[in-house]
């Protein structure tokens, strides 16, 4: 659309280019869209934003010189037609452009934006004692909650099926393991020295801050509230935000300095950003000689206990041990409610396998489902998650093999079948600079809130590494065997470090290079072998360190030695899907939390549709009014409840029966009982409000079949004659 470059003096000279921008709008306005096709994406709408500033800039000169030159009425009215005009179509492309980079997809139409349906949410939830801040009374501590009754029965249920779905249906042992560690454990595994985030201080009050935080919540600020920004812009700040877990701390302090970012309380200079460890300290015993820490994962409590846990399954690969357990983590500013604390539930398990055969037995019965993926490649080249089938995904090589494939099913079906909708469920590959060097291939579920897209479940293939270490650092070999039928004749890769060479180099981190050069696989090292013999030395990435160090040929020998054996002895290579269960819990929360409007219209009534297998309370039972022969009937069905085992709440209160549906449905509570008969009562189902008879005799076990799911809903609905009450729902 052609706009005015320059505002001249002569009316002459502003009627005849304002005739002629007229003509032209006009000429165009059935090929310009009022709104930007849905298809367009975010850098379009920001180049069509500003473009749509331009020209209301120039239409308002126009205007103004216009009123100076004093021309005509007419011109004038036809001028400020067309200026008002121009606005409506730029405030039309600002409220896409919010809606596009904000995910309320349009909260001007009725929808609750993300922060309303979220602050909906945890007002119900807080209200209804799902969950609540600790010590409440002295104000709390950020990043620590408690569970109220219906928060520790939907955990329960959580992990009652996680159990079922994994450490039964799957053969694996389970284990108990401490929450506190000794510190050798730790320093072994590596938390000692790396398990950091980088923290900046507010340099007049001291408060601290975790400095990627406050990085990535100024380039969201800007990339959702200011949208005035150009697209080249926005597309560094996307930069920024994609490349925000590689950077050292220097180039998170110098990005921070860059864009004037200052502490959020006071608007006082920061800090530099420095390491700080997240793991809460401690001493063991009185004399406090020896040092531990609060574990920051389950997962070590399993590794070393490899060699028993290998023993107990009679020296027989593969196997799988899990965990359930709480961990701690110092965070520096916790916040997002449940999605990030300092006490927190994981359910870890480690599947221990031969590195040369990581086929799965099980694999063709996950082969075939279809969901969400998101492979590094398509992440780097700016696409959007799309549906892979998990079996064509091995098949193709990206994801790395049948085990940790049949694991990525298995959490699928595991997160869907609590009520995660699959539309806001994927998984994600990590970026090269998001693996350990160590890693094979690593996977994160991610479930989609009003937080954004949040990393529930790690599902990551660690190789070695971890057996590994505790090995050099205990000195117990925690090895598994394969005996042959005949001796063979086998080919053995040697790392020979030398260590008075490696001493000279390096001083007091040659530990750190001598582990990382013989925990090597054969590929790398007849690499580095090739490099050191053609160059003299290699840049060797040391990830203890964080850092490459160089290698000199002097510095190490790597050869093939071939030797007759009766076994073969390997360390084991480990899948390991790790669960977040309060973030699947808050997310569950949101995927369940609906709103719906009264009988009368007047008021909103919220609700949680959770699917029976997770709802807090399974059933409740209500007399239709206080009225003894009802109450009796009432305890009958409750005892029967009870005896199936079913979770159930009886109201007798004197409340209206919609008043108590709601109440009930608040709570997510699957079916109603109503007793209204001697001989027969109604059940109610939540999200459709229908409502069958049944007699008296069958209420509990029907209730009981779709509990356990030997039944639907639409089964007994099929089956039993419709109610249609006369008592008002809601």
């Amino acid at each position: 659309m052609r706009v005015f470059s320059t505002i001249v003096s002569s009316s002459t000279r502003i009627r005849r280019d304002l005739f002629s921008f007229l003509s032209l709008f006009h000429s165009q306005a059935k090929s310009i869209p009022t709104r930007i096709p849905m298809g367009s994406g975010e850098q379009s709408l920001r180049q069509s934003l500003s473009e749509k500033l331009s020209a209301v800039e120039a239409q308002g000169n126009a205007v103004r010189a216009l009123k100076a030159s004093g021309a005509g009425k007419p011109e004038i009215e036809a001028a400020v037609v067309l200026l008002n005009k121009l606005k409506i179509e730029k405030a039309a492309v600002e409220k896409q452009l919010q809606a596009s980079v904000s995910g309320d997809g349009g909260s001007a139409d009725g929808v609750l934006s993300r922060e309303a349906f979220r602050q909906a949410g945890v007002n119900t939830l807080e209200r209804r004692l799902f969950f609540i801040p600790s010590f409440k009374i002295y104000r709390g501590v950020a990043g620590l909650y408690d569970y109220g009754p219906p928060g520790c029965a939907v955990k329960s249920n959580v992990l009652q099926f996680w159990r079922q779905h994994f450490v039964l249906e799957e053969n694996m042992l389970e284990v108990d393991c401490p929450c506190v560690t000794p510190e050798v454990v730790l320093k072994a595994s590596g938390h000692v020295d790396k398990f950091t985030d980088l923290m900046v201080k507010d340099e007049k009050t001291g408060t601290c801050y975790r400095a990627d935080h406050l990085l990535k919540d100024y380039c969201n600020e800007k990339l959702q509230k200011d949208l005035t920004i150009s697209a080249e812009k926005a597309a560094e700040l996307k930069h920024v935000l994609a490349l925000l877990d590689d950077l050292s701390p220097e180039e998170l302090g110098a990005k921070i300095k860059e864009y004037g970012i200052t502490a959020p309380d006071t608007k006082n200079p920061l800090s530099d950003p420095y390491p700080f460890n997240l793991m809460f300290q401690t001493s063991i015993g009185p004399s406090g000689l020896i040092p531990g820490y609060m574990r920051p994962e389950t997962a070590q409590g399993i590794f070393v206990n490899f060699k028993d846990l290998y023993y107990y399954n009679g020296n027989k690969l593969p196997f799988a041990a899990a965990q359930i357990g709480q961990a701690f983590r110092n965070e520096i500013s916790p916040r997002q409610g449940l999605l990030r604390v300092r006490e927190f539930t994981l359910a870890e398990i480690e599947h221990f396998v031969d590195p040369e055969n990581k086929s799965h037995p099980k694999f063709s019965d996950i082969a075939n489902l279809e969901f969400l993926m998101f492979p590094r490649e398509e992440q780097m080249s700016g696409q959007s998650a799309k549906k892979l089938c998990i079996g064509e995904a091995v098949a193709k090589g990206i994801v790395n093999n049948e085990t940790l494939g049949y694991f990525i099913g298995r959490v699928y079906l595991f997160l869907t079948r609590l009520g995660i909708d699959p539309e806001r469920l994927r998984f994600r590959q990590h970026l090269a600079n998001e693996m350990a060097h160590y890693a094979a291939d690593c996977w994160d579920a991610e479930i989609e809130c009003s937080y954004g897209w949040i990393e529930c479940v790690g599902i990551a293939d660690r190789s070695a590494y971890d057996l590994r270490a505790h090995s050099d650092k205990s000195g117990v070999p925690l090895v598994a065997q394969e005996k042959f039928s005949e001796p063979r004749e086998v080919e053995k890769l040697v790392i020979a470090p030398v260590k008075k060479e490696l001493g000279l180099a390096f001083k007091g981190t040659q530990k750190n290079v001598v582990e990382a050069l013989e925990a090597m696989n054969e590929k790398e090292a007849m690499e580095m072998k090739a490099a050191l013999e053609s160059k003299g030395e290699v840049e060797f990435y040391v990830c203890t360190l964080g850092k490459n160090v160089t290698v000199k040929k002097n510095m190490l020998s790597i050869s093939k030695e071939k030797k007759k054996e009766h076994q073969r002895v390997f360390t084991p290579s480990v899948i390991e899907p790790s669960f977040g269960i309060g973030r699947i819990i808050y997310c569950l929360y949101e995927h369940c939390f609906f709103m719906r409007p009264s009988k009368a219209g007047d008021e909103q009534l919220n609700l949680f549709r959770f699917p029976p297998l997770v709802a807090p309370i399974k059933c409740t039972v209500f007399p239709l009014v206080q009225n003894q022969q009802y109450e009796e009937v009432t305890k009958v069905i409750s005892k029967e409840l009870t005896s199936a085992g079913i979770s159930h709440k009886i109201d007798i209160t004197g409340t209206s029966i919609g008043k108590r549906y709601a109440r009930t449905d608040e709570l997510g509570v699957p079916f109603a009982i109503t007793v209204d008969s001697a001989t027969s009562v109604t059940i109610r189902e939540r999200d459709s409000k229908d409502q069958v008879r049944v007699s008296l005799e069958e209420a509990a076990s029907v209730v009981s079949s779709v509990v356990e799911g030997r039944k639907t809903w639409k089964d007994v609905w099929a089956s039993f004659p419709h109610h249609s009450s006369g008592c008002s729902d809601e």
